[in-house]
């Protein structure tokens, strides 16, 4: 007999109160969580400058600051399939307030960073914490309604992770208006923990083990004065002692650390003793460790972390891809012998047969697309603004890509309203070819475009079809597998679009350039077009500037393509065939 079938229940080891059946509380502070989560991606793009500053990197070494955005993609990512799966395995309460925790600590660690190292170790947790948040969400909410009522659920979890685009570089100037940048991560750790406790108590409806919550206070504030450091406290003559070691041989024995540690471990051993309100749902851990499948987890994590680094770490000016010759190959063999090991382990972290049904592999291959044509919109929108009507305002052009960004949640809402009375497969087939017609009418756009109000038009059409297509999506994706792969799948639904949109991005610029580069090398040089003042020749700076619009013309193209082909795929793939619902995990 297998593991898988002497394995207990999913919800085995978890409080009673866990089992139930997800209130609405729940579903709401953890759709809050994904919303903080979504809008932390963007905040750092607005701080990035001065976060290089703080932590010893000078504005003219910005290309050491790919660590720090492509450490947070690379936990969000490599990491997801895991965070998933324990959603399944362990519940979807643990996961999220683990993820919670764990966004939470990253803050603290970037907020008190002074040298790079900590900063992206402190982004790279953060983006662990924010990609476990979304399948976990998704998985709850079909936990609570069933087939034929998610969608409009599903639909309000995706247009509050779309808002953070909107929300993100917005609350980000407003704290930089009166702060530094430090003070976005204070505020993201307040968040966290404010967050975690609220899916605690909305979930198991009971309060937490007073004793526990302050010896996990007590560790988190003595860690967090230790790392921080506020002149206050460690050029005081007496309060400056905390920070002198006790033992002079080891800097790590201070009284702050000493604290810490000590707290720490009675709050290992509180929970353990007390499981009931436990503070750290630490009550089955050695189970679930035994069914956890330890070598497939470590082989998805090394290919999608080759695979996405790969892609993170390139320059789309001059590379499709970074360290290619060894990134690629390793995440090959790694893809590899994870699937060769998974078709063998009778547990394996991602079960590969619930792929099977055309509703789930048609929706990763959906995601994929849609991902390609969406980093098109994101990069290149502003791209195309501030080459033509807002010459050097990035501030202007971001305004522009806000046009698309707001009606992406509206599309989202809007697109999971219409499957309770359409096809899923027709909602979001129709969003993508609506998305596809919005590109193709990009490809027209001159110099003068963005100064009329039909691109205004065609950017909310835009961000309006590819909201439609969320919710559809996953409705279809989880109608088609049972609860206790919900979590799985909906971390695999989140990885295919983030790298289709790595994928995409570093392929379509890379055509792009080449587009761009040829139609340069076809011109006549500044000498032969203004003989009398070659370096201000006026004709010979028209065409280039043609030539740049070429480039951002075939890009727009290239995401037409994917966006018609989503549009095709949806149409037919997303076919509910739908499965017996085993107990739900809580």
């Amino acid at each position: 007999m297998s593991r898988s079938a002497r394995r207990p229940p999913a919800d085995a080891g978890v409080e009673p109160g866990d089992r139930a059946l997800p209130g609405l509380a729940a579903v709401v502070v953890a759709t809050l969580a994904v919303l903080v989560t979504a809008a932390d991606t963007y905040v750092v793009v607005l701080a990035l400058p001065d976060i290089l500053t703080g932590v010893g990197v000078s504005l003219d070494e910005l290309q050491r600051a790919t660590p720090i955005i492509g450490g947070f993609l690379l936990g969000y990512t490599a990491t997801l399939p895991l965070l998933g799966r324990l959603a399944d395995l362990r519940g979807r309460t643990p996961v999220l307030i683990g993820c919670l925790l764990l966004f939470a600590f990253g803050s603290l660690l970037t907020a008190t960073a002074v040298t790079l190292g900590p900063a992206v170790a402190g982004r790279g947790l953060q983006g662990i914490g924010a990609g476990g948040l979304v399948p976990a969400t998704l998985a709850l909410v079909a936990d609570r309604w069933p087939p034929e009522r998610r969608a409009l659920p599903l639909g309000v979890v995706g247009a509050v992770q779309e808002a953070g685009a909107v929300l993100g570089p917005l609350a980000g100037a407003a704290v930089l208006a009166f702060a530094d940048w430090r003070a976005i991560f204070w505020l993201n750790l307040l968040l966290g923990l404010g967050l975690a406790a609220g899916v605690w108590v909305s979930a198991r409806g009971r309060r937490p083990d007073p004793l526990g919550l302050g010896l996990a206070l007590l560790a988190v504030v003595a860690f967090g004065l230790q790392l921080a450091a506020p002149a206050a406290l460690a050029e005081d003559v007496t309060l400056g002692l905390l920070y002198v070691p006790l033992l002079d041989a080891v800097a790590a024995t201070t009284p702050l650390l000493v604290v810490t540690v000590l707290a720490g471990a009675g709050l290992v051993a509180r929970s353990l003793a007390v499981p009931t309100g436990a503070v750290l749902p630490l009550r089955g851990v050695r189970r679930l460790v035994s069914e956890v499948d330890v070598l497939g987890s470590a082989l998805v994590v090394l290919a999608l972390g080759s695979l996405v680094w790969a892609f993170a770490a390139a320059d789309p000016a001059s590379q499709i891809v970074a360290y290619g010759p060894v990134l690629l190959p390793l995440a090959l063999a790694a893809a590899v012998a994870f699937v060769w090991h998974e078709r063998r382990t009778p547990d394996p972290v991602l079960p590969l047969r619930v792929l099977r049904p055309s509703g789930a592999w048609g929706a990763m291959l959906v995601n994929l697309l849609v991902g390609v044509a969406l980093v098109a919109a994101l990069v290149n929108i502003p791209l195309f603004a501030r080459n033509t009507t807002t010459p050097g305002d990035q501030f202007g052009a971001a305004l522009v890509l806000l046009r698309l960004l707001v009606a992406v949640p509206v599309g989202a809402v809007a697109g999971g309203w219409l499957c309770r009375t359409v096809a899923p497969r027709l909602v979001a087939s129709g969003g993508m070819a609506l998305a596809c017609a919005a590109f193709v009418a990009m490809t027209r756009w001159d110099e003068r475009s963005l100064d009329g109000g039909w691109s205004v038009v065609v950017l909310l059409l835009a961000g309006l079809g590819f909201g439609l297509a969320i919710a559809p999506v996953n409705a279809v994706l989880l109608a088609v597998t049972g609860s206790d792969v919900h979590g799985t799948v909906s971390a695999l639904a989140v990885v295919a679009r983030t790298v289709g949109m790595l994928t995409g991005l570093s392929l379509l610029t890379a055509v792009a350039l080449r587009r761009f580069n040829a139609e340069v090398d076809s011109l006549e040089s500044p000498f032969e077009l203004c003989p009398q003042a070659p370096g201000d020749c006026p004709a010979y700076d028209a065409l280039v500037d043609a030539a740049i619009l070429t480039q951002l013309h075939t890009v727009f193209a290239g995401a037409a393509i994917a966006a018609g082909m989503a549009a095709l795929a949806a149409l037919l793939l997303l076919r509910e065939v739908r499965t017996a619902r085993p107990a739900r995990p809580a």
